[in-house]
């Protein structure tokens, strides 16, 4: 009976420890998977190879340097036209025609979600100086459109309604401003407008090398200033070479200047291969480099802010590189890019300018012999799987119906 007790009680006790085993073998399993980091997320995109629709008029589109979302979620773009269209892509423009097809479209278009064409307006007119060559497009929540223009000769910024009725003007052509003067600009790239204080920020630009802050009734120049926030200056600082020490201040063209809801001032100094970070008043705070060995157009030509509430991701577009990298803002850690250079949807030549809608989907524009609008649906975060995601054609669904 001893003999028979032992065994029972040690068969008990290997059960016991058997039990024991599994049990801290499942502990050490749930504190691995706690311990395991999550999977970094990040917002993913799909282009929408059916939008926009055919324009009318046999219209075609020359270098298309600007896009913004209104209000009401539609699609503003600015491009630049006839200047920049072979002749024989424009045959009907000839006098007399040489062929049916096609003809510059007007420099403002307007779209809505389906991609349908609902107005469209610009060019030279009574009462301003349209821009010898139109630079960038921003849209008050009013309806008031705002426009730039690059040319040599340009130094102003115009207002007009939606409708293309002309507003006002501040600057003028032919001005040939400074980087210090007050009373003019110098081939403006972008306007970003802070509607609750009644300022617009001004990438001035491509003749000028700063931020220019004006009164958005007046055109007043409140506040300007140079990379690191020092007072700006027209010193030509050469070519850019990635090995030098880094420049103490912006190369032309200051591409973009926007503002995030929490009060930060995002520069592209493009052909730097940096973005500059700044309080509202022009404090500097810190910079990233990006793709830093681009020479030529330089890799940060514009950023936009994802619709999040605490617009959590940044958008910076590249369009040397071709590809639009997806930031965490807070650490200014790259998460992930998409896109690659091509003709086919997806693909970009010169991704230019970049917008976002209310639901997160984005919009670019493509310059020189791009020649487009495309847009990117937004699919929802998901885990960072590859570093780069190259052309993010559909997976799933019908592509045009979204």
């Amino acid at each position: 009976m001893s003999r028979r007790r032992t065994v029972m009680i040690g068969t008990a006790l290997v059960g016991v420890l058997g039990a024991l085993g599994v049990a801290q073998s499942q502990l050490q399993k749930a504190s691995a998977a706690q311990a395991k980091p999550a999977a970094v997320q990040a917002p993913r995109f799909e282009v929408d190879p059916l939008w926009p629709r055919p324009l009318p008029n046999h219209w075609v589109l020359g270098s298309t340097i600007g896009v913004d979302v209104d209000a009401n979620d539609n699609i503003w773009i600015i491009h630049r036209g006839a200047p920049t269209q072979d002749p024989k892509e424009i045959y009907a423009a000839q006098n007399p025609p040489a062929a049916e097809c096609c003809l510059p479209a007007p420099p403002v278009l307007a779209f809505d979600q389906t991609g349908k064409l609902i107005r469209s307006w610009g060019g030279p007119g009574q009462g301003y100086e349209w821009p010898q060559s139109n630079h960038g497009i921003t849209v008050e929540t009013n309806g008031t459109v705002w426009i730039g223009g690059n040319g040599g000769n340009d130094g102003h910024i115009l207002k007009f309604t939606s409708d293309g009725k002309f507003v006002k003007q501040f600057g003028f052509m032919y001005a040939n401003a400074s980087s210090t003067d007050t009373w003019a600009f110098k081939q403006v790239a972008k306007i970003f407008l802070d509607e609750p204080a009644k300022e617009a920020y001004i990438a001035d630009g491509y003749g000028n090398h700063r931020v220019a802050v004006i009164d958005t009734d007046s055109g007043k120049i409140k506040r300007m200033w140079g990379a690191y926030g020092k007072p700006p200056t027209d010193y030509n600082l050469g070519r850019y070479n990635p090995s030098a020490p880094v420049a103490e201040q912006f190369r032309n063209p200051v591409h973009c200047a926007e503002v995030s809801k929490d009060g930060f001032v995002y520069v592209c100094d493009r052909p730097n291969d940096r973005l500059q970070i700044f309080t509202k008043d022009g404090k500097f705070v810190r910079e990233v480099f990006i793709q830093k060995n681009t020479l030529g157009d330089g890799s940060v030509w514009e950023v936009e802010f994802s619709k999040d509430p605490q617009q959590r991701y940044l958008y910076v577009n590249d369009g040397a590189n071709h590809h639009i990298y997806i930031y965490d803002r807070a650490s200014m850690d790259l998460l992930t890019q998409f896109g690659d250079g091509g003709r086919q949807p997806g693909q970009w030549y010169a991704v230019h300018s970049i917008a976002v809608d209310s639901k997160g989907n984005l919009y670019t524009t493509e310059t020189y012999e791009g020649k487009r609008v495309q847009k990117f649906v937004y699919k929802g975060l998901a885990p960072v799987t590859k570093k780069d995601q190259g052309t993010v054609w559909p997976t799933t669904g019908t592509a045009g119906t979204k």
